[in-house]
């Protein structure tokens, strides 16, 4: 091989950024899972929801709610691999539509290339973190649900309360200390 490589453009640094991070998250799962087992993949989960949570109260813009902001930022990541997701008001709350998971999609074009992934499915996995993390960091009042329908999912922030309004009729602040 001589000379420069010629640069990456966006799409195959996209790519290329998809691959890496699949790959360290398929190492750590395999680590995890054969070193300590289903409780350790709880614990994993149980941290990296903690870790996700605490990082996203420090980077919540003003003036958006706790719920708003997990949930454009589950949005944004099923974007990263091409989902088709759309959100959508509710009477309760947000919904987010994912007709077609672009991280299942992704994952089956890896189990084709020879990949040897950890989960069969990765929904259950993507479900028990998004629903850790939400618990942690959303408005108390507000539950974070997900229900699964063929190669994607619906994801629902419901509140018993008109979006932006708590018990008292006050807008949502979040949780203490957000």
């Amino acid at each position: 091989m001589t000379g420069e490589p010629s640069p990456l453009d966006l799409a195959e640094k996209v790519d290329l950024w998809r691959q890496r991070f699949f790959e360290a998250q398929a190492a750590a799962e395999e680590f995890i899972l054969g070193e300590h087992g289903e409780e350790g993949l709880a614990a994993w989960i149980q941290a990296n929801s903690r870790i996700t949570a605490e990082l996203l109260r420090a980077q919540r813009p003003a003036g958006v709610s706790a719920t708003d902001h997990f949930m454009t930022r589950l949005q944004h990541q099923l974007l990263l691999y091409d989902s088709a997701v759309t959100s959508e008001p509710g009477p309760s709350g947000t919904v987010l539509r994912n007709a077609d998971c672009g991280i299942l999609r992704y994952r089956r074009r890896a189990a084709r290339a020879g990949v040897v992934l950890t989960f069969s499915s990765p929904c259950p996995y993507c479900q028990e973190l998004n629903t850790a993390i939400a618990a942690r960091y959303v408005e108390p009042d507000v539950k974070v649900l997900c229900e699964q329908a063929g190669d994607g999912c619906t994801w629902r922030a419901e509140s018993p309360h008109a979006p932006g309004e708590d018990e008292a009729g006050s807008p949502h602040l979040g949780r203490a200390g957000d």
